[in-house]
């Protein structure tokens, strides 16, 4: 057990377990270690979604896509699911189970009767904040990284997962990846060890034991003695109005522009009304079309788009994505193969999840790119004709 380190505060003694995620050797660990401290507390790093989901394995079965889409989380389960896929890919490449040291500390508190705690963050919380505090630029570049990621077939040896349970490795990668990402880096790492170690040293009783991901070790045992707080770190940031009155703003002085146009020149009225339709419907529906979504889908997002991209809080991709849902209904075989699916582009495609999914993503990206282009020629033709 030379891997645990062990910290007091106040009155209470906390051991802490450096694990890796897809590690045999870390629930060895694990077991060893709970079975010998046989501590008051067990403190694992998930939440109580992803609690429930090791409990239940086949809670996808529940799903309900339509509610995804229409409170507009699909990119949020598509992240969720390409982050599993890949976690369950090392794994198996190990010849273990994602997440089994967390398993096993369930299992062996359970069998000690100590308390079990969850300490982590919820999931889509940490997402969220994620989403709202990096600039359009940033989640650009992470969405590329993470899909690099999840494709990438090179394989990984146990002992080079091993080596990430020394602090000095963990602390060189956190450092590169904030160069890049510093938001992510805050919200992803160092927020979770101030939520992980206040729930951690907050645990009832006098011994605790917790299981960490290595990487968050060196952060909670920094963060023990500070206070924080707690309800902050575990809110959702609140939606910029500002922003929202930028969109109307934008697109009262955009509707405005054609009417203007259309009572001095009708026919360069009609000529922006022409390509604004078919900048922002066509490549709505290109993108629907590149997510193989059905032919109604398609229609829906080129119908939907000229109309959403004026509102700031619709999107094509909500009413593509329901069209999509509704006329191809996932199938419980798609609920059963989802995880194993989305390790592969084929995989995305084939199944109806993923693919309603895609639906939504591609559409409302599509929409983005066709607003930009077909609102810079709707100006362009205003200004020819003043």
């Amino acid at each position: 057990m030379e891997n645990i380190k062990t910290v007091k505060y106040k009155d209470k003694t906390i051991h802490i377990i450096p694990t890796a995620h897809v590690s045999i050797i870390s629930a060895k660990e694990v077991k060893e270690a709970i079975e010998t401290i046989k501590p008051d507390s067990v403190c694992i790093e998930l939440d109580s979604d992803r609690y429930e989901s090791l409990n239940n394995p086949n809670k996808w079965l529940e799903t309900d896509i339509f509610e995804i889409v229409k409170k507009n989380k699909a990119g949020y389960m598509m992240a969720n699911l390409l982050l599993s896929s890949y976690q369950k890919r090392i794994a198996k490449q190990l010849n273990t189970t994602a997440g089994q040291e967390m398993i096993q500390a369930i299992e062996s508190a359970k069998e000690i009767d100590a308390e079990i705690v969850l300490v982590d963050r919820k999931i889509q919380t940490t997402f969220t904040r994620i989403y709202r505090k990096n600039s359009f630029v940033d989640k650009f570049k992470l969405i590329v990284s993470l899909v690099s990621m999840i494709f990438d077939d090179s394989t990984l040896e146990e002992s080079e997962i091993e080596n990430l349970k020394q602090s000095e490795a963990l602390e060189l990668a956190l450092n590169t990846l904030s160069k890049e990402f510093p938001q992510l880096t805050k919200v992803l790492v160092h927020e979770r060890d101030q939520v992980l170690s206040h729930k951690i040293k907050n645990a009832p009783g006098d011994v605790i034991v917790a299981v960490l991901g290595a990487a968050h070790v060196p952060g909670v045992l920094k963060e023990i003695e500070n206070d924080v707080d707690i309800e902050e770190l575990e809110s959702l940031p609140p939606k910029s109005k500002t922003g929202t009155y930028i969109g109307y703003t934008i697109s009262a002085i955009f509707i405005g522009l054609i009417v203007y146009t259309l009572f001095t020149t009708p026919i360069q009225g009609k000529n922006q009304i022409i390509s604004w339709i078919s900048w922002s419907g066509g490549l709505a529906a290109l993108g629907t079309a590149l997510a193989l979504g059905h032919p109604l889908s398609i229609l829906t997002a080129f119908i939907a788009a000229p109309f959403t991209a004026l509102h700031p809080l619709l999107a094509s991709g909500w009413f593509a994505g329901l069209v999509e849902a509704l006329l191809r209904k996932p199938k419980v075989k798609d609920f059963e193969s989802v995880s194993d699916d989305v390790s592969s582009l084929k995989g995305i495609y084939k199944n109806r999840i993923t693919r309603i999914l895609l639906v939504v993503i591609l559409a409302n990206l599509f929409t983005s790119i066709g607003t930009f282009v077909g609102g810079y020629d709707v100006i362009k033709i205003f200004f020819e004709n003043l």
